[in-house]
């Protein structure tokens, strides 16, 4: 089994060049992230985007969709932004046969404090094991991206008990 996963940039790639916050999106940090933690699973990289999810357009979630429509494989870990991802895996939700995990980070991975180390490695872990279907993988835990919301306040993904 090859894990495909598709960088679509976020905080997970942020590069900070100043005490402002001055930021760009990077290359993928994916790569060195598995390699650092001598992952054995096969997997390839591909570089969809270098966007804050913030700037993600419709056609861009398009292209996200095409990339896994397209993609050979069934197991699909997709790095992307966290304000944006929930929008992005509800149109990835009718996709058939495949098993597609969203993750992302709260802090860029390049930093020394991060989340993204877990957050990857939990969602690698989160699509070889799951059934068929699309999820975001965030704080330990997976979401059903329809029943979920981001909490901005705490930092984190939590289930929607609003009802609606």
């Amino acid at each position: 089994m090859t894990i495909k996963i598709i960088a679509t940039g976020g905080t997970i790639d942020k590069i900070y060049f100043d005490a402002k916050s001055a930021f760009q999106v990077g290359e993928p940090t994916v790569p060195l992230v598995l390699e650092e933690a001598n992952i054995t699973v096969d997997y390839t990289v591909q570089s969809l985007l270098r966007k804050d999810s913030l700037e993600m357009t419709d056609n861009d979630r398009a292209a996200v969709r095409r990339a896994v429509e397209e993609s050979h494989e069934s197991r699909i870990v997709i790095t992307h932004g966290t304000d944006t991802m929930l929008a992005t895996a509800r149109g990835l939700g009718d996709i058939p046969g495949k098993t597609i995990v969203l993750t992302g980070s709260m802090q860029p991975a390049r930093l020394r404090l991060t989340d993204a180390v877990f957050n990857i490695g939990f969602a690698l872990a989160a699509v070889q094991l799951l059934p068929p279907g699309v999820y975001v993988g965030m704080n330990g835990r997976i979401f059903d991206p329809w029943q979920s919301t981001k909490n901005v306040a705490l930092n984190r993904f939590e289930e929607d008990t609003s009802g609606d």
